[in-house]
């Protein structure tokens, strides 16, 4: 049931047959027997074997293995071992992956609370928090950890932490009564507590209404294990690229052999050729190139202080077309800030950053503005919150208390009124305690005799406030605004006291809507002097003078602002998910400009809609407010299933499913918990929603390698097939003999190609939009290329070996191989960038490609002058003439690709 907010206590004690001294131990053994105990259930986990085979068994890794077998039974014993490591390599790295992205229901369980407080058969009973059983009432105070749901009972100014669950940022003032307001959202059900949430203030006592997997944090727990782990794009992309190899392998295979037979040739020798040039089309570095450009890009990442617990994510942040973001802590610092305080119709906004208030001079706006120093000398000293230094802290000092009354003690601070200075010369002797009846808090002060210089300061204030001097006994009150001015019958206008009258309290309330427009939180204070302490304390809260208001804001990071802009400048749209009131949500969306058509919507709405009228929503709406966590993932369901790749960045519990949903998962290393962090994919360690923009770049840069690999190694592959192929029908024998074939193949796959897997980011990489989701991996042009550059390879090939032999010279089958060597060395130069020539990026933006092609050439002059070489590979000397033929027919493919190059960017107006 979940409508328990909307019943009495009374009511909710009847349906759970509970009684006020709680629940007899025989009824809650049967309880607990029939419900079992309260703690999360962890699915069942996938035996590591599984886990393996799923490893052994892609597409692309059996193609390798069958490879390596292949290549031992050549008697090519070396290719063959390094098959083999790269395939346990992967195997291994992937294994370790998956066993480890399965923990977030452990970090669940650790929430559970140890030991609590319950009232069974009248007695106040200490037990495992295991035992509880809907319909126990238990106690809660300050400190505790809630250990299941549950409808309040009495609430003694009872306030409860819920942002890990919510997602708003303050503490939830909590209340007994019913809420008959209809369907409420889990924010706005203010006499409920949810397990795993904190007591921050007060006590109460509560009636168990759910437990163990019914709870939200249950419920949580169950969405974030019927999150299937889908495939990165770029696993599916290889995955259907080794499919297609496969089918292409095989056919040419069989081409190459019967056309062999057919022309009259030895059944052994074709068999070879054949298996070999199966072999040679296999690109057994591609997984070492994804591992090794994956790897080190992760390597950077972790500099830039994103952590990536799964490999495949790097690559994927490249793609990201949407990414959904949290607020709080994300978007914001999770800190309530005073904004601005408003006094005797003047506005003073804070903008100094409170990491700088023990060491900066105070603002002169409140040296030349005496109320506004009144209005935070009240909100401080009527205030709980206190303020100690600490080295260790981020800021030089640490907050104790509410977070609010801490802004205003921070605020008082920076306005060179610290607290305990005041306190020192205004001792609270008696305090009407703050409740959500009220919503005021009111605190009795007596003028010291102190002598320190905070007394002059204080003096001034009173003075200033007419405060007489006879008088001994000061009152401070704040509270909700609306309150306040109810019992307030004077008000601070410009620099006197004024009678409160209708117009002035419009005003008053004119102007606490407008800054509630702009997200902001407000409390009034008021004040009035005493010569005497009355005997009934609630007779202070009469008569009183208003002074002004305080707004407070969970304030925007500042670095975010720029964040948002590059992603939208990339083609990445940004989206705000929160739980959080909607007027602060759509105010910090339209601050950093996340919300350009102002459109939002709230978890209510979002029940009304139907799963396509949501998929129609997405692309419009980029702000949802007040939403519950199944919220969170039907939004991130629906963006998936219009096409969109997303990112999902969040720091609660309450975000944990929707991390786990999204293609990358990215949550927050500082402020997050556990089973964020858990859920996530890339864990942020300095909490920066910036880093994510470097990271995205990272991504890009990556991905880019990739095809850019593929495009060399079947460029390659393609121009050896072709030259096979066509040469009987020259009247040609073979051109190439098997271990020629496997000789390059280890050259051109080996260090040639992981070179490019450290390529530079291409220019303008983040002032692009992100590729199309359902692109291939052959798209935007790399299938042609592949294909025109392999023809042509082929083509020249063909000519230099048909133009040898037919001379009648024992050169001509070396010819062909250097040809071929040479040719692989300059296309990898060529295509280590997609628009810009090799010339404007220089030799040297590679380092490591340029050793490639240093180590590459020698190797190849080794085979050709070394007499041992020469008879393994059956290669004769070229002369320097041949050698400087062979030289300029590589260098003639290097100039048709860049060639290419220079059309497209004349077409595309990119410049030379």
């Amino acid at each position: 049931m979940s409508t328990w907010y909307q019943l009495s206590p009374p009511a909710v004690l009847e349906k759970f047959g509970t009684i006020a001294t709680g629940l007899s131990q025989e009824e809650a053994q049967q309880r607990l027997a029939r419900q079992g105990p309260n703690e999360l259930v962890e699915k069942a986990t996938k035996n590591p074997w599984v886990i393996l085979r799923e490893q052994l068994t892609a597409t692309m890794v059996l193609i390798l293995i069958v490879a390596a077998v292949l290549s031992a039974f050549l008697g090519d014993i070396q290719d063959s071992i390094a098959i083999f490591l790269i395939v346990v390599f992967n195997a291994v790295l992937g294994f370790r992956q998956e066993y480890q992205a399965e923990q977030a229901i452990a970090s669940l369980r650790r929430l559970a609370v140890p030991t609590v407080r319950v009232k069974r058969a009248g007695q106040v009973q200490e037990l495992s928090s295991r035992e509880l059983v809907p319909g126990d009432v238990v106690l809660l105070e300050a400190g505790n950890l809630v250990p299941a749901d549950g409808r309040i009972l009495e609430s003694a100014n009872l306030r409860v932490q819920e942002a890990s669950l919510t997602g708003e940022s303050d503490a939830v003032d909590k209340v007994s009564h019913a809420l008959d307001q209809g369907d409420l959202p889990l924010g706005d059900r203010v006499n409920m507590v949810y397990m795993g949430t904190i007591v921050t203030y007060g006590r109460g006592e509560v009636v168990i209404t759910e437990t163990a997997m019914s709870t939200e944090l249950g419920q949580i727990a169950a969405a974030i294990q019927s999150v299937k782990s889908e495939p990165t794009h770029l696993q599916k992309r290889l995955d259907q690229l080794g499919q297609k190899l496969a089918i292409a392998i095989l056919v040419t295979v069989l081409i190459v052999f019967g056309l062999g037979l057919l022309r009259g040739e030895e059944l052994q020798a074709m068999f070879m050729i054949a298996v070999s040039l199966g072999v040679a089309a296999v690109p057994e570095g591609l997984p070492a190139v994804v591992t090794i450009a994956l790897s080190l890009g992760a390597q950077r990442m972790l500099k830039q202080q994103a952590l990536i617990r799964k490999l495949p994510a790097v690559e994927t942040l490249g793609s990201v077309t949407v990414i959904c973001t949290d607020k709080t802590g994300t978007l914001t610092e999770n800190r309530m800030t005073v904004a601005s305080v408003v006094a005797a119709g003047k506005r003073i906004d804070l903008t100094q950053h409170p990491s700088s208030l023990l060491d900066g001079e105070p603002s002169t706006d409140f040296q030349t503005q005496p109320v506004h120093s009144l209005l935070l000398m009240a909100g401080t000293l009527c205030n709980d919150a206190a303020l100690n230094l600490d080295d260790a802290a981020p800021q030089g000092f640490r907050m104790i208390g509410d977070p609010t009354e801490g802004a205003l003690v921070v605020a008082a601070a920076q306005a060179g009124l610290k607290k305990i200075d005041l306190e020192a010369c205004l001792h609270r002797i008696k305090e009407v305690p703050f409740d959500s009846d009220r919503k005021l808090m009111t605190t009795v002060h007596c003028r010291g005799t102190d002598s320190s210089p905070a007394l002059s300061l204080v003096a001034d204030t009173l003075a200033f406030a007419q405060v007489p001097d006879p008088c001994q006994y000061v009152v401070f009150c704040k509270g909700a605004v609306d309150r306040l001015l109810k019992i307030s019958d004077w008000v601070w206008e410009a620099d006197r006291i004024e009678q409160m009258t209708e117009e002035r309290c419009d005003r008053i309330l004119e102007t606490h809507d407008q800054l509630a427009q702009e997200g902001m939180r407000l409390l009034g204070v008021a004040y009035q002097s005493l010569k005497e302490i009355p005997d009934d304390l609630s007779t202070v809260e009469q008569h009183l003078i208003f002074v002004g208001l305080v707004g407070m804001i969970d304030p925007i990071r500042s670095d975010v602002y720029g964040a948002v802009q590059t992603c939208q400048t990339a083609g990445i749209r940004p989206v705000m998910i929160t739980g959080d009131h909607p007027l602060t949500a759509q105010h910090i969306a339209a601050d950093l400009g996340i919300a350009a058509n102002g459109k939002l919507l709230t978890g209510q709405d979002l029940d009304r809609l139907t799963e396509a009228e949501l998929c129609d929503a997405v692309g419009q709406v980029s702000v949802y407010a007040r939403v519950a966590p199944q919220h969170k993932l039907d939004i991130i369901h629906a963006l998936q299933c219009s096409g969109q790749i997303t990112a999902m960045t969040g720091d609660g519990v309450n975000d944990a499913p929707a991390l786990k949903q999204a293609d990358i998962g990215i949550s927050m290393g500082i402020t997050g918990t556990d089973v964020a962090k858990d859920a996530s994919d890339i864990v942020l360690l300095d909490d920066n929603f910036s880093t994510i923009v470097a990271a995205t770049r990272e991504g890009r840069v990556i991905y880019d390698n990739i095809r850019k690999f593929i495009l060399y190694t079947l460029t390659g592959n393609l121009g050896e097939l072709w030259v096979i192929l066509f040469a009987p029908f020259l009247g040609m024998p073979l051109p190439l003999l098997p271990l020629q074939i496997l000789w390059i193949n280890l050259l051109a796959d080996g260090i040639l190609a992981l070179s490019l897997s450290v390529e530079p980011a291409e220019r303008n990489i983040m002032k692009r939009a992100p590729y199309e989701p359902n692109e291939s991996i052959f798209g935007r042009g790399v299938g042609q290329s592949i294909i025109w550059i392999g023809l042509f390879l082929g083509a020249v090939l063909l000519g230099v070996g048909y133009r040898y032999w037919d001379l009648g010279l024992e050169n001509w089958q070396t010819m062909v191989f250097c040809t071929l060597a040479f040719s692989r060395i300059s296309i990898a130069q060529a295509v280590r960038s997609d628009q810009d020539s090799l010339f404007k990026i220089g030799l040297f933006s590679n380092e490591p490609a340029l050793l490639a092609v240093i180590v590459t050439f020698l190797f190849q002059i080794l085979v050709v002058y070394v007499p041992l070489l020469q008879t393994m590979f059956k290669t004769v000397p070229l002369s320097a003439t041949d050698l400087g033929v062979s030289l300029g027919l590589g260098a003639l493919v290097f100039f048709s690709v860049e060639f290419k190059k220079k059309m497209f960017r004349q077409r595309s107006g990119s410049g030379a």
